[in-house]
């Protein structure tokens, strides 16, 4: 079995669509389009069970499409928590109601992505192919306040709202929404002729997100391909709780080593923007292939091209593996869209595990067990890091707390239910 866990998974459950957005990389469409070839609500089922086998604690984001046109969603839904893992419905938001929202929450979803690509009407309904898409999206955002089921904003970046992106995280923290997701357009599928921004507004929104982390303490701020996040918090802030150095697991390309997509017919890929089928969950078993996948251990222990390879920070951030893979079919190859040339250090290594050995009592070590896979070893090393400095030799669950109150407040990140609030990344 793999030293590597899935700890976040894109399911993409539906081709159908009530939109027909510009940048879609499934090409997702009509509403009634698609449904042949869905895996059955038996063989979600199915599929769960062996993403249990492998990480019953991960994150699953049920997406489409537009899942809410599918009537088991729920039924879904409720058989992943029930496997303990943690459930989030990535949406456009249009369809969202009260009775849905409340209907979500008993099937133990933990929050919904709403997407938000302008406050301007005319650019958000252009860009999603639908009147009234953004006044749809807003609507569900105000559900999920009313019924305090919490939410993240996800924006997909473009030459259409480059601009605008600081607008829109201000809007999704003065919402109180929990995180602020910027996706870097891979030009796949429907968006496979559109324009991405250019590397140098690539690097410039990344600094901006990277400083706007400390702006936003009880919103987190992360971007979506583009691992070169990652390397630009670690020049900032060597000490920057976001990155591999400090033990934050969810950083560089997490493609086929803690992350990988479902497409609605079963296939299962590295990422939504690498289509490569490692096979088939209709007729393979998720464990089998998450442990012998030739593309994903290619991806676990890759043997980088060109400045990628040769980079200081490969550990650490490695480049987008789509990008190239988009571009001449080498998912191994140098990210082109990286401005940064390597200098020629050392290379920045990861947290490793044997530099955490300080004693934790039992309840101190089932509150750390109770947060998301990929945090665990940062929480545990800045955890542990700090007793040092007081002089502490056993982990206690009310230093934990303790800890937690100086760094937060009686903010989140907090604990409910057996569960880490306020984290869906």
């Amino acid at each position: 079995m793999t030293d590597f866990k899935p700890f976040l998974m894109a399911w993409n459950l539906t081709k159908r669509c009530n939109l027909r957005c510009a940048h879609c990389y499934l090409s997702a469409g009509e509403r009634d389009a698609g449904t042949v070839d869905e895996l059955t609500t038996e063989e979600c089922h199915r599929v769960i069970d062996g993403m249990a086998r492998v990480n019953p604690a991960s994150i699953v984001v049920l997406t489409g499409g537009e899942p809410l046109l599918r009537r088991d969603l729920t039924d879904i839904a409720r058989y992943a928590t029930g496997k303990g893992m943690m459930v989030v419905v990535g949406t456009n938001g249009t369809l969202l109601t009260d009775a849905r929202i409340r209907m979500l929450q008993e099937a133990g979803v933990m929050g919904l992505s709403i997407s938000v690509d302008s406050l301007n009407p005319e650019l958000h309904d252009n860009f999603r192919m639908l009147p009234g898409a953004l006044e749809g999206a807003m609507n569900g955002i105000q559900a999920c306040i009313r019924n305090g089921l919490p939410f993240q904003v996800h924006t997909t970046a473009s030459r259409m709202n480059y601009a605008e992106i600081p607008a829109i995280m201000e809007f999704a923290h003065r919402n109180k929404a929990r995180v602020f997701n910027l996706f870097f357009l891979v030009c796949t599928g429907r968006g496979e002729e559109m324009s991405d921004i250019s590397p140098e507004q690539y690097e410039q929104v990344l600094g901006y997100l990277v400083d706007a982390q400390e702006r936003y303490p009880g919103m987190f701020v992360r971007s979506r391909c583009a691992p070169h996040f990652k390397r630009i918090a670690y020049e900032r802030n060597p000490e920057s709780p976001i990155t591999k150095a400090q033990g934050y697991e969810a950083g560089g390309c997490l493609a086929g080593t803690h992350y990988a997509r479902i497409t609605p017919e079963g296939d299962l890929t590295p990422c939504p923007f690498m289509p490569i089928s490692v096979g088939n969950l209709r007729r393979e078993e998720f464990d089998r292939l998450w442990d012998h996948s030739p593309v994903f251990d290619d991806l676990r222990r890759p043997s980088l091209k060109g400045k990628c390879g040769d980079c200081e920070f490969a550990e650490l951030c490695g480049g987008c593996r789509a990008r190239p893979f988009a571009s001449h079919g080498d998912y191994l190859d140098e990210d082109i869209w990286c401005l940064y040339t390597p200098k020629g250090g050392p290379r920045i290594v990861p947290l490793r595990e044997e530099e955490l050995h300080l004693i934790w009592s039992r309840e101190a070590g089932e509150r750390l067990s109770r947060l998301p896979f990929f945090l665990q070893k940062m929480i545990r090393g800045r955890v542990e890091r700090r007793a040092r400095e007081e002089g502490l030799e056993i982990i206690t669950l009310e230093f934990m707390e303790d800890l937690r109150k100086k760094t937060f407040g009686n903010a989140t990140p907090t604990f409910k239910d057996g569960r880490f609030q306020g984290l869906s990344d």
